[in-house]
Order: C-alpha cells, then sequence, then structure tokens
C-alpha cells in the first residue's frame, strides 16, 4: 500500500466537501462532514469496521514509538510560527484532538470543552495547551510524561463527542462566525498560551465560519499532522 493510496479517497471527499459547504443542502453537508471526519479518525470513533489511516499510525504508536521522532508536517502551513518543526508521535495526536476539543466544545457549540484538571492528570500532561510553541526539548520531555492508553481514551471521547455537535449544527450556524468572546474563552481556559506561537490560533479561527472549522480543525488539520508519522510503518510499500 502507498501513502497516496491511503490518501486518494479522503482527498476526493474532502473537496466535494468543500464545495457541498458553498451550499445550502444541509443533509449533504452532514453527510459528508460525519463521513471525512471518519476518514481521517480512529474506527472506534465512527464505528467503521475498516481500519483508517488514523488507525494505522495509532497501531504504530502504541507498539512503543509514541517517543519516536517525526516532522511535525508536510505542509508548511504554521511552521512560521511553531517551537519545532520537529514533535514526538504522540504530540501529534495530542496536538489535533486539543484542538478539536476547543473548536468543536467552545467556539462550534459554545459549551465546556472535556479537557479538564482530572484528563490532565490522568494524560500525564505538562501542559493544558496545543503544544504549539513548544521547543524540541520540551516536546520531547512532554512525550515522554504522556500516557498513551488515557491520550487515546481521551481522543476516543472529543472524537465521538465532537461528531455529536456535527450531526446536530444549523445551516444558519454553519454560515455563520462565532462572537469573539468564544474565541477568548480558549485563551482564559488554557488552551493557547500567550505566546506568539500559540495565540496567533485565536486570530486564525475568529476568521472562520463554522463551516470552515469543519474543513480545518475538525477535518484537513488531521491530514496535516498524520501524514509524517506513516513515512516508517511497515503497511507502505
Amino acid at each position: 500500500m502507498t501513502k497516496e493510496a491511503l490518501f486518494a479517497p479522503i482527498r476526493e471527499r474532502y473537496h466535494e466537501l468543500k464545495q457541498t459547504l458553498k451550499g445550502n443542502d444541509i443533509d449533504k453537508i452532514r453527510e459528508l462532514t460525519l463521513e471525512v471526519h471518519a476518514m481521517v479518525h480512529p474506527a472506534e470513533i465512527s464505528g467503521r469496521t475498516e481500519k483508517t489511516i488514523a488507525d494505522y499510525v495509532l497501531d504504530y504508536m502504541l507498539k512503543g514509538n509514541q517517543n519516536q521522532l517525526v516532522p511535525r508536517e508536510d505542509y508548511d502551513v504554521d511552521l512560521h510560527y511553531a517551537g519545532t518543526r520537529t514533535v514526538p508521535m504522540c504530540w501529534q495526536f495530542w496536538h489535533t484532538y486539543r484542538i478539536e476539543d476547543l473548536v468543536s466544545n467552545i467556539l462550534m457549540a459554545n459549551q465546556n470543552q472535556i479537557f479538564n484538571e482530572q484528563w490532565k492528570r490522568k494524560i500525564g500532561s505538562s501542559i493544558t495547551d496545543t503544544g504549539n510553541a513548544l521547543e524540541l526539548d520540551e516536546a520531547i520531555a512532554f512525550g515522554k510524561g504522556i500516557n498513551i492508553e488515557a491520550l487515546c481514551e481521551y481522543m476516543t471521547v472529543v472524537g465521538k463527542n465532537t461528531r455529536h455537535i456535527l450531526e446536530s449544527l444549523t445551516l444558519e450556524q454553519i454560515h455563520s462566525m462565532v462572537p469573539e468572546e468564544w474565541v477568548m474563552r480558549i485563551l482564559e481556559e488554557g488552551g493557547v498560551t500567550t505566546d506568539f506561537r500559540s495565540v496567533w490560533l485565536l486570530v486564525f479561527w475568529g476568521r472562520l465560519t463554522v463551516g470552515g472549522m469543519i474543513l480545518t480543525p475538525m477535518t484537513d488539520h488531521h491530514m496535516m499532522h498524520l501524514p509524517p508519522c506513516l513515512n516508517n510503518l511497515p503497511i507502505l510499500d
């Protein structure tokens, strides 16, 4: 199997979703949103029967590779505002699911995020934010403290919760932007720090409609961070 063979179906459905979000067919928007979300998350989250790209990476990581160093992402999208361009593999999942938790709950649904002090202790995380500004030595230390089974549990809870939120979005919500005070809650609750390499995320999210958030934190963001983890997997030709 090649990396391209894994990604091609996801790209195809993602571009279809992107076009559909410009219209008013709420049933089609929901259908495609949930389908693409399922394709870039572990199968357990959506109930799929076949493995996803995330499952392949998770399987490899759970075999003692959580601290294997990988490129942060394949595309030079936010690396101008990054602490390190190389991260432990477990950082990739922490980063993507913390962002999904923050954006889906606080910005999409205006409700409490899932992450709290109990989850922080259970996972063994030294931070509450998305980890954007960590330097390499800090990212390595972060990875060594992570309880990978607890992180996987958090990921599952976040992903399933997101799907409930996505199912209930109205067309009006999807085409709307969110109030500034909702965006600032993320800073107030420790989802980002005041470091410019972290806080810039608030500017980025604050400029998106909820439909834009579906395209970026909920789906395509995972496709930015999963590919670098695949490079050494035995499933690839």
